[in-house]
């Protein structure tokens, strides 16, 4: 899974979310190092939608325009669920060859 997917899904996982609301999670998310164009997003969301991992909720119209929220769906938090473990197994396999790279080698 891209980052891009991983964080976008992320965002997802706690409450449904507008685009513009997606956008400002994954920047939090990634401390601003992730900056998704909009039209990006859109993609993203209608590829998500159509694997489904995610889905619109509701629609609102807010100051004359239209804000569609996407969830997650049950499928989407179990590829999120092993995604996430995925990536907890590569950072400990990490953290485990730099503990030994800083060991003192004995001759």
């Amino acid at each position: 899974m891209r980052e891009p997917t991983f964080l976008i899904l992320t965002a997802l996982a706690g409450t449904p979310r507008h685009g513009y609301g997606i956008l400002q999670e994954v920047a939090e998310l990634s401390g601003g190092r992730v900056g998704l164009l909009t039209g990006t997003l859109y993609t993203a969301l209608d590829r998500l939608t159509a694997e489904g991992l995610v889905e619109p909720d509701r629609e609102e119209v807010v100051d004359g325009r239209a804000r569609r929220y996407y969830r997650l769906t049950s499928a989407g938090l179990t590829a999120l669920t092993a995604e996430t473990a995925r990536l907890r197994e590569l950072a400990t396999a990490a953290e485990h060859r730099l503990r030994q790279a800083h060991r003192p080698r004995t001759a």
